[in-house]
Order: C-alpha cells, then sequence, then structure tokens
C-alpha cells in the first residue's frame, strides 16, 4: 500500500498540476451549473437571526403533522407517548431563486437558516430521532418557501377522567406553540385544517381506538404575551372486552360460587365455613390487582371499583348469611332440646310418681288438679299484684320492656331453614337487579 503511494505521489509531481486539482473558477462553474443557485449564493448576506419579513408584519407559519405511532398510554402518569413527523412550511423572501424547481438541502445545514421555535408545550420528554442522521428535512422552493419537516418522540400529558374506567373516553391533546415568537411576529395555521393530520385512521392501540379528532387554532396567553398556539384534538374510547374477561367475569364467578353455601347442609360447617372464606380472600386479591394498574393518589372512585365493591359485598353477605342461619339453627335446637328434657322429665314424673307428696299415700287425679288449678290461680293473683305494683310505680318501665319483647319477637326463626330457602332467591334476582343499573348508568349516562 505505501508503495502504492509513492507511486501515484510521484506521478502527481511529474504531471501538470491542473490536471489534478480544480481551479476555483471552475469550481464556482461546476456548483452553478449543477444547483441553480447555489448554498453558497442563496446564504451570501444571510442573516439567520432575523425572521422573515422583518418590520413587514407577521411571518406565516403553516403546519401539519403526521401520527406514526402512540407507543404508551399511562393511566398512572397521566400521558401518552407518540412519534410524529412534524411539517412546517414558511415563506422567506430572502431565499427566492429563479426557476421552478426546488432545492432539498441536508438537515445538518438547518443551522444556516431561520427556522420556528415551535415547541410542545404538554410536552415532559421529547427527542429528536438522529439514526442513522439527524430525522430532518429542508426543501427550499424558487417561490423563497421552505419545508421543514422532523421526527420527533415526545411523552405528553393528558388529563384524563377515571370515574368511568374502563368504560372512559378520554380526550387528549396535542399542543403547538411558539416560544419566543408573539402574535406580532409569526401567526401559526393548519394547512389543510383537520386534513393537515394524517395517521389516526388507521392507528391500532391496545386497549384504545381513536374515535374522533379535529383541529383548532388558539392562543397562549402569559405572563410575556400572547403566543400562536394550534391544537390537535382526539378522543380514544377503551375497549372493555379485555377488562370483562380479565375481571367482570372472574368476579361475577366468584359471586356465583359463595352461592354454593345455600345448597350445603347447615350442619356441614367446615364446608360452609371455607366456600366462605376463601371467595372473600380470593375477591380482595382481585380487588388489590385490579388497582396496581391505576392511580391511587387521586380520589377517583372508579367504575370497576363500584363493581368490584358490589361483588364484594354478596360474597361477604353470603357468609353473614351463613352466620345467622347457623346461629338461629343452634338457637332453634336449644330450645327444642329443653323442651325434650322437660317433656321426658314430666313423662318420668308421671310415670314413677317422682313428685312432690304430702301424705305417704298417692293423691288421685282429682287432688292434683285442683292443686293444680290452685296453683295456677296463685300465679295468676301473684302476677296480678306484681302486675298493679308495677302500675302504681309507673307505666315508663314497662313499655320499655314490651316494647323490647316486641323488637326481640320479631327476629325470632321458626324454621332457620328457610333463611337458606330465601336466600337461593333473594341474592341472585338482587345481583342481577344490582348488575342492570350498573351497566345502563355507566354505558348509557
Amino acid at each position: 500500500m505505501a508503495v502504492q503511494l509513492h507511486v501515484l505521489l510521484v506521478f502527481c509531481l511529474m504531471v501538470t498540476p491542473s490536471a489534478c486539482t480544480f481551479p476555483n473558477h471552475h469550481w464556482g462553474e461546476w456548483n452553478d451549473s449543477q444547483l441553480q443557485p447555489t448554498i453558497q449564493k442563496l446564504m451570501k448576506g444571510y442573516n439567520r437571526y432575523l425572521r422573515p419579513n422583518f418590520n413587514e408584519g407577521p411571518v406565516e407559519i403553516g403546519m401539519s403533522l403526521d401520527i406514526a405511532s402512540i407507543d404508551a398510554i399511562s393511566e398512572i402518569n397521566m400521558d401518552y407517548t407518540a412519534t410524529i413527523f412534524l411539517r412546517q412550511r414558511w415563506r422567506d423572501s430572502r431565499l427566492v431563486f429563479p426557476g421552478n424547481e426546488s432545492v432539498s438541502v441536508d438537515g445538518r445545514l438547518v443551522s444556516l437558516l431561520w427556522i420556528p421555535d415551535t415547541f410542545i408545550p404538554d410536552s415532559k420528554r421529547s427527542f429528536l430521532h438522529d439514526v442513522t442522521v439527524e430525522n430532518r428535512l429542508i426543501r427550499i422552493f424558487s417561490n423563497g418557501t421552505v419545508l421543514y419537516a422532523l421526527r420527533i418522540t415526545a411523552t405528553i400529558a393528558c388529563n384524563m377522567d377515571l370515574t368511568k374506567y374502563p368504560m372512559d373516553r378520554q380526550v387528549c391533546t396535542l399542543q403547538l406553540e411558539s416560544w419566543g415568537y408573539n402574535l406580532q411576529d409569526v401567526v401559526f395555521y393548519w394547512t389543510r385544517g383537520n386534513d393537515s393530520v394524517r395517521g389516526l385512521d388507521t392507528l391500532r392501540l391496545a386497549q384504545y381506538s381513536v374515535e374522533s379528532y379535529y383541529t383548532s387554532v388558539s392562543e397562549a396567553v402569559y405572563e410575556t404575551g400572547q403566543y400562536p398556539k394550534l391544537v390537535l384534538h382526539f378522543a380514544l374510547r377503551r375497549n372493555v372486552l379485555f377488562f370483562i374477561l380479565e375481571t367482570y367475569v372472574p368476579s361475577v364467578l366468584l359471586v356465583v360460587l359463595s352461592w354454593v353455601s345455600f345448597w350445603i347442609s347447615q350442619s356441614s360447617v367446615p364446608a360452609r365455613t371455607c366456600i366462605g372464606v376463601t371467595t372473600v380472600l380470593t375477591m380482595t386479591t382481585l380487588m388489590m390487582g385490579a388497582r396496581t394498574s391505576l392511580p391511587n393518589a387521586n380520589c377517583f372512585i372508579k367504575a370497576i371499583d363500584v363493581y368490584l365493591g358490589i361483588c364484594f359485598t354478596f360474597i361477604f353477605g353470603a357468609l353473614l348469611e351463613y352466620a345467622c342461619a347457623h346461629f338461629y339453627t343452634m338457637q332453634h335446637r336449644t330450645l327444642e332440646d329443653l323442651h325434650r328434657d322437660l317433656l321426658m322429665e314430666l313423662s318420668e314424673t308421671n310415670g314413677n310418681g317422682l313428685i312432690p307428696i304430702v301424705n305417704s299415700t298417692r293423691p288421685n287425679q282429682s287432688e292434683i288438679g285442683s292443686t293444680a288449678e290452685q296453683s295456677v290461680s296463685n300465679d295468676s293473683r301473684n302476677h296480678a299484684e306484681a302486675k298493679e305494683k308495677m302500675t302504681g310505680q309507673g307505666c315508663g318501665l314497662s313499655s320499655v320492656k314490651d316494647a323490647s319483647r316486641r323488637a326481640a319477637s320479631v327476629f325470632i326463626v321458626k324454621n332457620p331453614h328457610n333463611i337458606d330457602r330465601h336466600a337461593r332467591a333473594v341474592f341472585p334476582t338482587a345481583f342481577l337487579f344490582v348488575n342492570i343499573l350498573y351497566w345502563l348508568y355507566y354505558l348509557f349516562l
């Protein structure tokens, strides 16, 4: 390799210098003939620090967008990440050249031209793509119109209302403003109205679908003045089918599973208790999992929280139903056992003659009857006297006792097994009714 370079150097020294180099006037003529006009000619006397039409009115800048993708929509951070192609057009009379052609300039020469100071006010993070080179395009037309296009990925804030989550509809915006030039310097406009934005119609998202979009022209008012602003509004409708399969169906199945205990015998305490406790714990885990992907710092009561709360209430109610049924069953059994024991004692007493006697001889039936009647009359007389004494003392205490006795009689269940029979109909009917109200409210109101 060194030998070849040495030979080439000797050859160049031997021949005429003009044969190995281009004279300056030849280089200039070659540029003028190939590029009409040349960049050097356009840039002669050009001041990139002064905007076009300086002291002659504002510069009109047309905008258009291509939405390449919306990569992520975060409910926790309330933002979305999008990749866009931003195109800006304006006319700079200093760049007029003869002819009808246009000149495409390397994007790295953007530092030689005046460009608008457009920015995204709601952007949290953004960057310009630079693989394999900076994704910029500058095209200069013969009438002085400049097309400046670039590819940007930005994470933009979006205020979300999650009260109807996951049946919600979010409206997000993409705003474009001028950083330093106010309305006296530049004016923004959409080049083709709503048609200035492309790509949203064919966009496919994981959990959302683009319902509609439109553009608007506005003004941003700050302490330093009024600045031009363009806004893209687009509505996103969440796909609820994913959440129905992931959250709603398991919740309904857990509620139905809790109803199985109504058909299990009340004597099977471990089985019914196990079903109730298991469904309650599983529902709690499901509720915690549904909240992990949502912001916890706000005060939203979301639709999914309401439904999970309804399901948890029915599951917990089924567990309480068994507690009540078991309590009244045990109470009823205690009364029955006590009554049975008394009957057995009476039967044994009547059969064996083990009753209190005064004489050694067994009394006949007439004596027993007279004794019983006398006892009853004495009891009634004592009760009447006690009642008169209570009446004399005042009717306040007796009325309270009567009221408490009547209230206690309301909760007396003659047949505790009827509790399960009624629960088999009441729980499904109530759950169906609540579901109808829930879906009507969150889907149509």
